[in-house]
């Protein structure tokens, strides 16, 4: 079937927000800046599980200049309720409790107080006079020692939920559920090879640029007014008014542009302290975290601890595939091992299959979303099995996989069944690649390949769009723009409307503007508000067509449009020729749209990746890297492009470098960037982009989001070059120098095998 020809959808029109971001003329939440305004410091914990036996704020709130102290007891104390935090719901005394600790601290840097003061300098300096008397207890760091019988316990009342049930069982464990499909023992059995694994990994950030901040007024008629740098306003309008205990009509948030957020930049932290500083002092209060505080008091990726087994016939066919994913959650239930149990096995069309998930409260800080949350975790483990499993049987490791790709009425083990999906057009791309085709030569050098997979989301989203007498129109949305979707949401208004990208002028507003939208992440943005951009353009149409047919004298039903051009028989007027009439035919044009989308259709993704390996020193070079994905739809083609790369490079860090370097006390030793060993321009070749265009049938656009597939099987990837290069396979991430010459170096190592730099 043929794609649609489109006018303004597939092009590449310069972005919107670009003029003002590349001459510093954009507002981040740190450059808003009220009349009056005090600035505040948080002050945390340095223990990572200890009871607070005493706080006393007498001396920070004498201290000159200090104009307000807050802690935990200054906060309305409401009956516990389940609360949306955008990408999941949470018990509302976990929220509070992360935001200020009461009780107990849960982990290093947990916030236990905050000053406001005339500048953040005096702020620092009496928050340090903040007197608090701990216990310290003994914390358990990752999911095996937190599952551990002798554990100690982080939440007393806490209470494992069982397959779904609710249980008595105390401990670490918040939940275990379970996926089946088949017959799992009869599965292994008619299989000629099985291979089963253990694999952990590291606790990571998102890495973005910008830290956390929120600027709050308590104003003297009684509303809350927020400015920060979020992923989703009304997250934060409507978390805060919980923990406020407030009205949702009482607070409004004005999102800033934001320095990047993968995800880490949904959760709340600090926007409700800084409004009931501002309520006891009558001012605005700013709060902007430090680089220290963003490391080691937001939410990163979890840690996991993972068995994956997977049973083949000789002739590769898969028969059976078993997972056991532990995963991290933080101090605080809502690890990420739901969306890991929904993908670990989802590019594979397979019989037999069980999946057992467990939600471990750890004495880290809550974890949060990063880009595909859970699913590179599960997919280094699954698509490092499928390596060896291709291997030893003798298949080429795409080949393999396509005789096991997904494809349409393929039923996933957790329950849904695949619509249209690009999983086989994909691995066909990548066969086919430049990259693939081209022999691999030198030493110690290795390619892996690896597959992913993420569902995506739609979600409410409102849009609205006027017209202006000129022929442009304004719209109004209310998503964050994190990677371009001002521009990509107005040019599916603009292949509506038949006119150009640049005449459509869009404007990300605050939570009274616009109706509720929810947050800018699981790949839903460009889908769904895309979605709601595209409705209230055809609402804009219907009236334009009805004001064309009052100005010639004829039925609405008769005139038709095109390209920007209204025509009825012989006469015809352009979009902007109209937009100049409208005063004639009744005033302003504005079209609405809201959409909960059903549609959402998921993005496969894959990586190719050749590295080499020193010997001397096990640093690993990537010397190319090939992205391919399925975008359903490209809206603007560069865009998606970024993603594909931002994802990669993502990726690549999390398999060879990125970690929490975590002391036995649970203090975080690299909190710094300098520490934190993201990876530069100068760590990486160009990563090389192919996208798959396999279109989505439930999206008007064939539209499919392409924000987090493609950093699911980077890391695996990686890994299985690395195999291949080394002769050794790691089951940790990150795969560092000195990880990999552990391996190398230790019995049955293959250190021999591997050619001297210089001989």
């Amino acid at each position: 079937m043929s794609m649609p020809t489109y006018k303004v959808i597939g092009t590449r029109p310069v972005r919107h927000d670009g003029a003002d971001k590349v001459t510093g003329r954009a507002i981040y939440g740190a450059d808003v800046q009220l009349a009056g305004m005090l600035h505040g410091y948080v002050l945390r914990s340095p223990h990572a599980h200890a009871r607070i036996l005493r706080i006393d704020t007498g001396k920070a709130q004498a201290f000159p200049g200090v104009m307000a102290v807050v802690t935990a007891d200054d906060f309305p104390r409401t009956p516990d309720r389940i609360v949306d935090l955008g990408e999941g719901e949470t018990p509302l005394s976990c929220v509070r409790g992360n935001m200020l600790a009461r009780g107990k601290v849960l982990y290093r840097g947990h916030a236990i107080a905050a000053v406001a003061a005339v500048n953040m300098h005096v702020a620092e300096e009496a928050a340090s006079l903040i007197e608090v008397d701990y216990e310290p207890l003994a914390c358990a760091l990752t999911a095996p020692d937190a599952m551990r019988a002798d554990a100690p316990v982080i939440h007393g009342s806490l209470r494992m939920k069982e397959l779904g049930a609710p249980t008595d069982t105390p401990g670490n464990v918040a939940e275990h559920f379970r996926h089946v499909k088949g017959d799992i023992e009869k599965g292994f059995a008619e299989a000629d090879l099985i291979v089963e694994r253990e694999f952990d990994t590291a606790t990571v950030h998102q890495g973005y640029i910008e830290p956390q901040n929120a600027t709050a007024l308590w104003n003297n008629d009684g509303r809350v007014l927020i400015w920060c740098s979020t992923q989703g306003a009304f997250v934060v309008r409507d978390v805060t008014a919980c923990v406020l205990d407030l009205p949702v009509s009482q607070v409004k948030v004005t999102p800033t542009e934001i320095g990047g957020g993968f995800g880490g930049k949904i959760p709340v932290y600090l926007e409700p302290v800084a409004a009931m500083l501002s309520k006891k002092t009558g001012r605005p209060v700013k709060i902007v975290m430090s680089r220290k505080d963003v490391f080691e008091a937001t939410g990163p990726t979890p840690g996991s601890h993972m068995k994956v087994k997977i049973g083949a016939r000789k002739d590769g066919r898969i028969t059976a595939a078993q997972a056991y994913l532990a995963f991290e959650a933080g101090a605080y239930p809502g690890a990420m091992v739901g969306p890991a149990g929904m993908t670990v096995f989802a590019a594979y069309d397979l019989e037999h299959v069980t999946i057992d998930g467990y939600d471990v409260v750890v004495n880290k800080p809550s974890t949060a979303a990063y880009r595909a949350p859970g699913a590179p975790n599960a997919a280094f483990a699954t698509e490092s099995v499928v390596d060896e499993l291709a291997q030893k049987l003798g298949i080429d490791p795409i080949e393999f996989r396509l005789k096991n790709a997904a494809k349409e009425g393929t039923r996933r083990a957790d329950g849904p069944k695949f619509r249209k999906i690009g999983c086989v057009e994909v691995l066909e791309a990548m066969k086919n690649s430049p990259h693939y085709k081209t022999p691999l030569q030198g030493p110690n050098r290795g390619r892996g390949v690896a597959l992913g997979f993420w569902f995506n989301v739609g979600l409410p989203s409102s849009c609205t769009i006027s017209v202006n007498s000129d022929g442009t129109v304004n719209l109004v949305e209310g998503s964050t723009d994190i990677g371009g979707t001002r521009t990509s949401i107005a040019m599916q208004a603009a292949e509506v409307l038949g006119i150009a990208a640049e005449a459509v002028q869009p404007t990300v507003v605050d939570t009274d503007s616009v109706g509720f939208t929810a947050v800018t992440g699981g790949s839903r943005t460009t889908f769904a508000t895309g979605w709601a951009a595209y409705e209230a353009a055809q609402d804009v149409m219907r009236q334009l067509k009805e004001r064309a047919a009052k100005l010639w004298e004829t039925e609405a039903a008769g005139v038709e449009a095109a390209g920007g051009v209204f025509r009825s028989g012989d006469r015809s007027m352009s979009f902007a020729e109209l937009a100049a009439r409208l005063g004639e035919t009744g005033g302003p044009v504005v079209g609405r749209g809201a959409v909960n989308p059903r549609g959402v259709g998921g993005s496969f993704a894959g990586s190719i990746a050749d590295v080499e390996v020193d010997p001397e020193t096990g640093k690993t070079t990537i010397l190319r890297f090939t992205c391919v994905q399925d975008a359903g739809k490209a809206i603007h083609p560069s865009y998606v492009e970024g993603q594909m790369q931002g994802g990669s490079v993502q990726g690549i860090g999390w398999a060879l470098n990125e970690e929490y370097w975590m002391s036995e006390q649970g203090a975080m030793m690299n909190s710094s960037l300098l520490d934190y060993r993201m990876p530069t321009s100068l760590d990486l070749p160009m990563i090389e982009t192919c996208i798959v265009e396999v279109p989505n049938p439930g999206h008007p656009f064939g539209v499919r989001g392409v924000g987090e597939a493609n950093i699911v099987p980077p890391a695996a990837a990686v890994a299985n070059a690395v195999c291949h290069a080394a002769g050794v396979r790691l089951f940790r991430l990150p795969m560092n120098p000195p990880a990999i010459m552990e391996a190398l170096w230790k019995p049955g190592g293959k250190s021999s095998q591997l050619v001297p730099r210089n001989p």
